[in-house]
């Protein structure tokens, strides 16, 4: 259980931030930007819920996806290191979950026939800003990963990449299954 009697601590003043270890890291540090991209990912969900209170079923969908959200935030705020007790790991069923979700989802929907421009319903515009989110989330992972001495769970990137994927086909969920897809027309402005 998580206790939070104080909001400042004053620590930050000096312009780095404690990993969930107690080690301290520069604000600007890439472990840093990693999971504090995560956290924006969080939040832009949290804004896409304030439109999804006709949709109970997807509503649900991304309050499990907001609470594994900060499980990879806690896993990013802990690496990895051998010899160290186990801590909250995003794991395999997870990602499992999302792609059974994301199936569920795009069951119900037409096949596509152009690519889609983010746009439609308040809630399928603003799943489309969380899933960009979520690609940089994703990217700056990957690019954490490839340091020397920055272990990155597996499963952790394989979630913001199905998470990225779920985001879009729920975006087109909520423009009606798909019927309030805004599609690109190549060259329509020349």
């Amino acid at each position: 259980m998580v206790v939070l009697n104080r909001i400042y601590t004053k620590t930050g003043d000096d312009g780095s931030t404690a990993l969930g270890s107690g080690e301290r890291r520069p604000k600007y540090d890439l472990r840093i930007e990693a999971y504090g991209t995560v956290d924006e990912t969080n939040a832009a969900i949290g804004v896409v819920r304030l439109h999804t209170h006709d949709a109970p079923e997807l509503d649900a969908m991304l309050g499990r996806i907001q609470n594994d959200l900060f499980d990879l935030g806690a896993d990013l705020a802990v690496p990895e290191r051998e010899g160290k007790a186990e801590r909250l790991r995003v794991v395999a069923s997870q990602v499992e979950r999302l792609e059974r979700d994301i199936d569920a989802l795009n069951d119900k929907l037409a096949p596509l026939t152009s690519f889609v421009l983010p746009g439609g319903t308040p809630a399928a515009a603003h799943l489309h800003v969380a899933r960009t989110i979520c690609r940089r989330a994703e990217r700056v992972m990957v690019e954490l990963a490839a340091r020397p001495g920055e272990p990155v769970s597996a499963a952790g990137i394989q979630y913001m990449n199905r998470l990225s994927d779920f985001l879009f086909v729920a975006s087109r969920a909520a423009n009606h299954n798909g019927a309030g897809d805004v599609l690109w027309v190549p060259g329509q402005n020349r």
